[in-house]
């Protein structure tokens, strides 16, 4: 018996869920109380609850609670949709941003930054981000409805990532003063600060929605491990499943980036965390990643304002801090079992 079949035999699948939610919830509950000011959390939670206007309800109202409550959806709507994107590629390197949804979203980001309507309008920088991820989406589903395979796919990814990666670089270059440009290099390293309920209500029903399309291919990623024409015998759809998958990838990182800015490497090591507890199942991983995804993001946002650095680090600097050695260990493993 495997290691991965040996743990996936000690610990029902409901007790990995119902412990995974309740650790998210506990990571939500630390965030929301910790800040660089002294707060009490069950005092600001009592007043909040009663309608009282006091100073400690309205910071865990305005700014504490969605704080958290958008790391947790960042960070589940990574590590969904990477397993999503490791079981239809039936590649473990795969990551949402492999299919230049999330470069497309920071250049329409980007974009409102260049043109100055994110001074103009609250709500324009996750708009436009949400606009550039909804286009890479739409250049992805022409493609797949025009019959282009798994492997065309994924070039036709790589060739949208690398554009809007180049006209990101083209916005920086021709930017109008250095602190315009600084401005969006800081946007582009990924933070949850200052978000607010206004960002929350906005990325939600998008993100809603990708998790749907994406939960909804779980038993055809299953059939999908024993092989495409084994797939097709078994009724499944596999090009509605690409539609599906993309599109709600498309939402839900195009949604993620668009408020966060890019936080890389969810997408990539919470599969893998959960991959031995998940079995050799897809399906039943994608919903144990999107929960370590919300975990790992979590606390890393907790890290980062623990830590006495000043000014606050980037939730991306950290995020690539913990995930870039994780890749070098993991591509090492892996060329370990090829030899």
């Amino acid at each position: 018996m495997t290691a991965a079949a040996t743990w996936e035999s000690r610990i029902p699948y409901p007790a990995l869920v119902a412990g995974l939610t309740g650790l998210a919830l506990a990571l939500c509950a630390v965030s929301a109380a910790v800040g660089y000011v002294p707060f009490d959390l069950g005092v600001a939670l009592s007043d909040w609850l009663a309608g009282r206007p006091t100073l400690g309800a309205l910071v865990l109202a305005e700014l504490r609670l969605p704080r958290a409550l958008i790391g947790l959806l960042v960070g589940f709507s990574l590590g969904l949709t990477g397993a999503a994107m490791q079981g239809w590629l039936r590649n473990p390197l795969a990551e949402p941003g492999l299919v230049g949804v999330s470069s497309a979203a920071a250049l329409g980001a980007v974009i409102v930054f260049y043109s100055g309507l994110s001074a103009a309008l609250s709500l324009a920088l996750p708009l436009g981000g949400m606009a550039g991820a909804a286009t890479a989406a739409v250049l992805l589903n022409l493609m797949a409805a025009r019959g282009a395979g798994t492997t065309a796919l994924v070039i036709g990814g790589i060739a949208i990532n690398s554009l809007a990666g180049s006209l990101t670089a083209l916005a920086l270059n021709l930017a109008p003063n250095p602190y315009a440009a600084l401005e969006i290099v800081f946007w582009l390293m990924g933070s949850l600060a200052d978000r607010g309920t206004d960002q929350l209500w906005l990325v939600l029903p998008p993100m809603l929605a990708g998790w749907a399309l994406c939960l909804s291919g779980a038993r055809a990623l299953d059939a999908l491990t024993l092989g495409e024409d084994a797939a097709r015998s078994l009724g499944f759809d596999l090009t509605g499943l690409r539609v599906r998958l993309i599109a709600g990838a498309a939402l839900a990182v195009g949604s993620a980036v668009s408020v966060t800015g890019a936080v890389g490497f969810v997408g990539l090591v919470a599969p893998h965390l959960m991959r031995p507890l998940a079995g050799a199942r897809p399906g039943r991983l994608l919903l144990l990643a999107g929960l370590a995804g919300a975990c790992l993001t979590l606390a890393a946002d907790i890290a980062v304002r623990l830590l006495p650095t000043r000014p606050e680090l980037k939730l991306g600097v950290v995020t690539a801090l913990i995930g870039a050695p994780f890749l070098i260990v993991l591509i090492a493993r892996l060329r370990r079992e090829e030899t």
